[in-house]
Protein backbone atom coordinates (compact mmCIF):
# COMPACT_ATOMS: atom_id res chain seq x y z
CA UNK A 1 0.00 0.00 0.00
CA UNK A 2 1.88 3.25 -1.13
CA UNK A 3 0.96 6.77 -1.11
CA UNK A 4 0.70 9.85 0.91
CA UNK A 5 -0.90 9.32 4.71
CA UNK A 6 -3.86 11.57 3.13
CA UNK A 7 -4.35 8.97 -0.33
CA UNK A 8 -4.12 5.77 1.53
CA UNK A 9 -6.41 6.53 4.30
CA UNK A 10 -9.05 8.85 2.13
CA UNK A 11 -8.05 6.42 -1.02
CA UNK A 12 -7.86 2.64 0.01
CA UNK A 13 -8.85 2.23 3.26
CA UNK A 14 -12.24 4.04 4.21
CA UNK A 15 -13.75 2.59 0.93
CA UNK A 16 -13.34 -0.72 2.76
CA UNK A 17 -14.89 0.59 6.33
CA UNK A 18 -17.28 2.64 5.67
CA UNK A 19 -20.87 2.13 4.79
CA UNK A 20 -23.83 5.08 5.41
CA UNK A 21 -26.61 3.74 6.63
CA UNK A 22 -25.58 0.35 7.47
CA UNK A 23 -28.11 -0.88 9.63
CA UNK A 24 -26.56 -1.81 13.59
CA UNK A 25 -27.99 -5.34 13.64
CA UNK A 26 -26.52 -6.36 9.76
CA UNK A 27 -22.97 -4.41 11.11
CA UNK A 28 -22.85 -7.07 14.33
CA UNK A 29 -23.59 -10.00 12.62
CA UNK A 30 -20.64 -11.63 11.35
CA UNK A 31 -22.90 -13.19 8.42
CA UNK A 32 -23.66 -10.13 7.00
CA UNK A 33 -21.58 -8.26 4.32
CA UNK A 34 -21.83 -5.29 6.36
CA UNK A 35 -19.88 -6.93 9.56
CA UNK A 36 -17.50 -4.71 11.24
CA UNK A 37 -18.31 -1.40 8.81
CA UNK A 38 -18.76 2.26 9.90
CA UNK A 39 -22.07 4.22 9.10
CA UNK A 40 -21.45 7.30 10.66
CA UNK A 41 -19.87 10.16 8.97
CA UNK A 42 -19.11 11.82 11.68
CA UNK A 43 -17.31 8.63 13.47
CA UNK A 44 -15.41 7.91 10.12
CA UNK A 45 -14.11 11.34 10.34
CA UNK A 46 -12.63 10.88 13.85
CA UNK A 47 -11.28 8.09 12.86
CA UNK A 48 -9.84 9.38 10.00
CA UNK A 49 -7.78 11.52 12.07
CA UNK A 50 -6.65 9.66 14.25
CA UNK A 51 -5.49 7.12 11.17
CA UNK A 52 -3.65 10.08 9.25
CA UNK A 53 -1.56 10.54 12.88
CA UNK A 54 -0.91 7.51 13.19
CA UNK A 55 0.40 7.09 9.68
CA UNK A 56 2.82 10.66 9.73
CA UNK A 57 3.86 9.21 13.29
CA UNK A 58 4.59 5.80 12.01
CA UNK A 59 6.53 7.54 9.09
CA UNK A 60 8.51 10.18 11.09
CA UNK A 61 9.53 7.87 13.64
CA UNK A 62 9.75 4.25 12.23
CA UNK A 63 10.08 5.26 8.41
CA UNK A 64 7.60 2.86 7.70
CA UNK A 65 5.41 3.96 4.57
CA UNK A 66 3.23 0.54 4.19
CA UNK A 67 0.69 0.51 6.85
CA UNK A 68 0.49 -3.22 5.85
CA UNK A 69 3.96 -3.59 8.15
CA UNK A 70 1.74 -2.11 11.26
CA UNK A 71 2.84 -4.50 14.21
CA UNK A 72 1.68 -4.13 17.57
CA UNK A 73 5.22 -2.28 18.37
CA UNK A 74 3.79 0.66 16.01
CA UNK A 75 0.34 0.74 17.86
CA UNK A 76 1.30 0.62 21.24
CA UNK A 77 4.40 3.84 20.74
CA UNK A 78 1.37 5.54 19.39
CA UNK A 79 -0.52 5.25 21.87
CA UNK A 80 1.80 5.89 24.34
CA UNK A 81 2.93 9.36 22.57
CA UNK A 82 -0.58 10.32 23.01
CA UNK A 83 -1.30 9.50 26.84
CA UNK A 84 1.86 11.43 27.30
CA UNK A 85 -0.58 15.06 26.43
CA UNK A 86 -2.42 13.88 28.68
CA UNK A 87 -5.37 14.05 26.99
CA UNK A 88 -9.21 13.32 28.25
CA UNK A 89 -10.31 10.13 28.92
CA UNK A 90 -12.70 9.85 26.22
CA UNK A 91 -10.40 11.32 23.42
CA UNK A 92 -7.74 8.69 24.06
CA UNK A 93 -10.63 6.02 24.14
CA UNK A 94 -11.63 7.17 21.10
CA UNK A 95 -7.88 6.88 18.96
CA UNK A 96 -8.07 3.29 20.43
CA UNK A 97 -11.17 2.67 18.93
CA UNK A 98 -10.07 4.15 16.14
CA UNK A 99 -7.40 1.75 15.92
CA UNK A 100 -9.84 -0.83 16.45
CA UNK A 101 -11.29 0.05 13.07
CA UNK A 102 -7.99 0.47 11.38
CA UNK A 103 -7.53 -3.42 12.66
CA UNK A 104 -10.63 -4.44 10.97
CA UNK A 105 -9.64 -2.36 7.48
CA UNK A 106 -6.26 -3.70 6.94
CA UNK A 107 -7.77 -7.22 7.35
CA UNK A 108 -10.49 -6.23 4.43
CA UNK A 109 -7.62 -4.62 2.40
CA UNK A 110 -5.83 -7.97 2.37
CA UNK A 111 -8.98 -9.99 1.41
CA UNK A 112 -9.60 -8.00 -1.15
CA UNK A 113 -5.90 -7.68 -2.70
CA UNK A 114 -4.53 -11.35 -1.78
CA UNK A 115 -7.64 -12.78 -1.34
CA UNK A 116 -6.76 -14.42 1.65
CA UNK A 117 -7.05 -13.52 5.57
CA UNK A 118 -4.34 -11.89 6.94
CA UNK A 119 -5.51 -11.01 10.74
CA UNK A 120 -3.81 -7.77 12.51
CA UNK A 121 -3.65 -7.44 16.20
CA UNK A 122 -3.90 -4.22 17.95
CA UNK A 123 -5.06 -5.28 21.10
CA UNK A 124 -1.96 -3.58 22.67
CA UNK A 125 -4.28 -0.23 22.20
CA UNK A 126 -6.39 -1.57 25.09
CA UNK A 127 -3.71 -2.70 27.59
CA UNK A 128 -2.53 1.12 27.16
CA UNK A 129 -5.13 2.85 27.27
CA UNK A 130 -5.68 0.65 30.85
CA UNK A 131 -2.23 1.73 32.03
CA UNK A 132 -2.32 5.36 31.29
CA UNK A 133 -5.81 5.90 33.31
CA UNK A 134 -4.14 3.65 36.18
CA UNK A 135 -1.39 6.04 35.70
CA UNK A 136 -3.68 9.18 35.89
CA UNK A 137 -2.42 10.17 32.27
CA UNK A 138 -5.45 11.15 31.40
CA UNK A 139 -8.44 13.71 32.54
CA UNK A 140 -11.80 12.84 33.41
CA UNK A 141 -13.16 15.94 31.89
CA UNK A 142 -12.15 19.21 30.96
CA UNK A 143 -10.56 21.23 33.33
CA UNK A 144 -8.23 24.43 33.16
CA UNK A 145 -4.59 22.88 32.59
CA UNK A 146 -2.99 26.01 32.27
CA UNK A 147 -0.17 26.78 34.42
CA UNK A 148 -0.82 29.86 35.89
CA UNK A 149 2.90 30.62 36.02
CA UNK A 150 4.88 28.88 33.45
CA UNK A 151 8.31 30.25 33.80
CA UNK A 152 8.36 29.62 37.33
CA UNK A 153 7.45 25.48 36.68
CA UNK A 154 9.67 25.83 33.85
CA UNK A 155 12.67 27.06 35.69
CA UNK A 156 12.65 24.70 38.44
CA UNK A 157 12.44 21.72 36.68
CA UNK A 158 15.29 19.41 37.36
CA UNK A 159 17.43 19.05 34.29
CA UNK A 160 18.84 21.91 32.45
CA UNK A 161 17.54 20.66 28.92
CA UNK A 162 13.78 20.26 30.42
CA UNK A 163 13.90 24.19 31.87
CA UNK A 164 14.61 25.02 28.17
CA UNK A 165 12.29 22.87 26.28
CA UNK A 166 10.00 24.01 28.69
CA UNK A 167 10.60 27.63 28.17
CA UNK A 168 10.65 27.06 24.17
CA UNK A 169 6.50 25.15 24.92
CA UNK A 170 5.35 28.05 27.00
CA UNK A 171 6.74 30.77 24.68
CA UNK A 172 5.56 29.44 21.54
CA UNK A 173 3.04 26.96 21.77
CA UNK A 174 4.55 23.97 20.52
CA UNK A 175 4.29 20.02 21.13
CA UNK A 176 6.42 18.11 22.83
CA UNK A 177 7.19 16.53 20.08
CA UNK A 178 8.24 20.14 18.37
CA UNK A 179 10.81 20.18 21.40
CA UNK A 180 12.00 16.71 21.45
CA UNK A 181 14.85 17.23 18.60
CA UNK A 182 15.62 20.70 17.23
CA UNK A 183 18.51 20.67 14.74
CA UNK A 184 20.81 23.83 13.62
CA UNK A 185 18.51 24.35 10.40
CA UNK A 186 15.44 24.90 12.28
CA UNK A 187 16.72 28.08 13.62
CA UNK A 188 15.52 30.71 11.03
CA UNK A 189 16.82 34.07 13.05
CA UNK A 190 14.77 36.58 14.40
CA UNK A 191 11.20 38.91 13.57
CA UNK A 192 9.56 41.15 14.99
CA UNK A 193 5.76 39.89 16.34
CA UNK A 194 3.16 42.09 14.30
CA UNK A 195 0.97 41.10 17.49
CA UNK A 196 3.15 42.39 20.26
CA UNK A 197 5.83 44.35 18.44
CA UNK A 198 8.75 42.21 20.26
CA UNK A 199 11.92 40.39 19.32
CA UNK A 200 11.83 37.13 19.12
CA UNK A 201 13.03 34.21 17.90
CA UNK A 202 12.20 31.85 15.01
CA UNK A 203 12.31 28.16 15.17
CA UNK A 204 10.78 26.16 12.29
CA UNK A 205 9.02 23.22 13.65
CA UNK A 206 6.85 20.24 11.85
CA UNK A 207 3.97 18.71 14.23
CA UNK A 208 1.35 16.53 14.83
CA UNK A 209 -0.38 15.51 11.45
CA UNK A 210 2.77 17.24 9.45
CA UNK A 211 1.95 20.00 9.94
CA UNK A 212 5.00 23.08 9.58
CA UNK A 213 5.43 26.34 11.08
CA UNK A 214 7.36 28.71 12.87
CA UNK A 215 7.46 28.79 16.52
CA UNK A 216 7.89 32.21 17.78
CA UNK A 217 10.06 32.13 21.35
CA UNK A 218 11.84 35.09 23.57
CA UNK A 219 15.40 36.21 22.50
CA UNK A 220 16.69 34.87 25.55
CA UNK A 221 15.46 31.63 24.86
CA UNK A 222 16.45 31.40 21.27
CA UNK A 223 20.28 33.08 22.36
CA UNK A 224 20.10 29.51 25.00
CA UNK A 225 18.94 27.26 22.11
CA UNK A 226 21.47 28.57 19.35
CA UNK A 227 24.22 28.02 22.23
CA UNK A 228 23.23 24.54 23.16
CA UNK A 229 22.94 23.42 19.34
CA UNK A 230 26.32 25.36 18.46
CA UNK A 231 27.92 23.04 21.89
CA UNK A 232 26.23 19.38 21.12
CA UNK A 233 25.32 19.38 17.47
CA UNK A 234 21.36 19.08 18.35
CA UNK A 235 18.92 20.28 20.85
CA UNK A 236 17.37 16.60 22.20
CA UNK A 237 15.38 15.34 25.03
CA UNK A 238 13.83 11.83 26.24
CA UNK A 239 10.08 13.09 25.89
CA UNK A 240 9.42 10.67 28.91
CA UNK A 241 11.72 11.83 31.28
CA UNK A 242 10.94 15.51 30.52
CA UNK A 243 7.25 14.31 31.95
CA UNK A 244 8.55 12.95 34.49
CA UNK A 245 10.64 15.73 35.02
CA UNK A 246 7.46 17.85 34.98
CA UNK A 247 5.48 15.95 37.54
CA UNK A 248 7.77 15.80 39.90
CA UNK A 249 8.89 19.08 39.61
CA UNK A 250 4.74 20.18 40.31
CA UNK A 251 4.55 17.56 43.31
CA UNK A 252 7.59 19.25 44.98
CA UNK A 253 6.39 23.21 44.17
CA UNK A 254 2.41 21.93 45.07
CA UNK A 255 0.77 22.07 42.57
CA UNK A 256 -1.64 20.26 39.95
CA UNK A 257 0.93 18.61 37.11
CA UNK A 258 -0.51 19.03 33.74
CA UNK A 259 2.33 17.33 31.87
CA UNK A 260 4.04 19.26 29.30
CA UNK A 261 0.33 19.92 27.68
CA UNK A 262 0.32 22.47 30.48
CA UNK A 263 2.34 24.66 28.81
CA UNK A 264 0.56 24.86 25.24
CA UNK A 265 -2.38 26.09 27.22
CA UNK A 266 -0.90 28.76 29.13
CA UNK A 267 0.58 30.00 25.66
CA UNK A 268 -2.81 29.70 24.26
CA UNK A 269 -4.44 31.84 27.36
CA UNK A 270 -1.85 34.61 26.65
CA UNK A 271 -1.61 34.90 22.98
CA UNK A 272 -5.29 35.16 23.28
CA UNK A 273 -4.68 38.23 25.32
CA UNK A 274 -2.39 39.50 23.11
CA UNK A 275 -4.03 39.17 20.23
CA UNK A 276 -7.39 41.16 21.57
CA UNK A 277 -5.50 43.77 23.18
CA UNK A 278 -4.01 44.33 19.33
CA UNK A 279 -7.96 45.03 18.79
CA UNK A 280 -8.44 41.36 17.28
CA UNK A 281 -12.56 40.08 17.72
CA UNK A 282 -12.63 37.29 20.11
CA UNK A 283 -13.24 35.06 16.95
CA UNK A 284 -10.30 35.94 14.91
CA UNK A 285 -8.06 35.79 17.92
CA UNK A 286 -9.65 31.94 18.41
CA UNK A 287 -8.47 31.06 14.69
CA UNK A 288 -5.32 33.19 14.73
CA UNK A 289 -3.89 31.41 17.82
CA UNK A 290 -5.62 27.78 16.42
CA UNK A 291 -3.34 28.16 13.37
CA UNK A 292 -0.18 29.27 15.76
CA UNK A 293 -0.85 26.32 17.35
CA UNK A 294 -1.21 24.22 14.06
CA UNK A 295 -4.73 23.54 14.16
CA UNK A 296 -7.13 24.35 11.44
CA UNK A 297 -10.82 25.04 13.35
CA UNK A 298 -10.82 28.13 15.46
CA UNK A 299 -12.74 25.98 17.81
CA UNK A 300 -9.91 23.91 18.83
CA UNK A 301 -8.55 27.35 20.71
CA UNK A 302 -11.83 27.36 22.63
CA UNK A 303 -10.93 23.84 24.68
CA UNK A 304 -7.96 25.57 25.53
CA UNK A 305 -8.85 28.92 26.87
CA UNK A 306 -11.87 27.16 28.48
Amino acid sequence: MRGSPYHIVTHELIPLIFEAGAKKTDRIDPKHPSFGKISSYKTMDAYKQTWIQLLFFLKEQFHLNDPEKIDEEHIRDFMVYKALERPSKLYLARISAALGKLETALTLYAKQKYGEERYYDFSIRQIVLDGARNLEMVADNYHDRAYAKPNILAGTLDRIEHRLAADIQWESGGRIEAVGLIKKEQLRGYCIDPITGVTMGQIWSKEKGGREGMLMVLTPTYHWLKEHIEEHGCFKIDRQKYTTDIRRTCERLGIKGEGSHGFRYAFAQRRMKEYMKAGYTYEQSLQAVSLEMKHNRAIITTWYVG
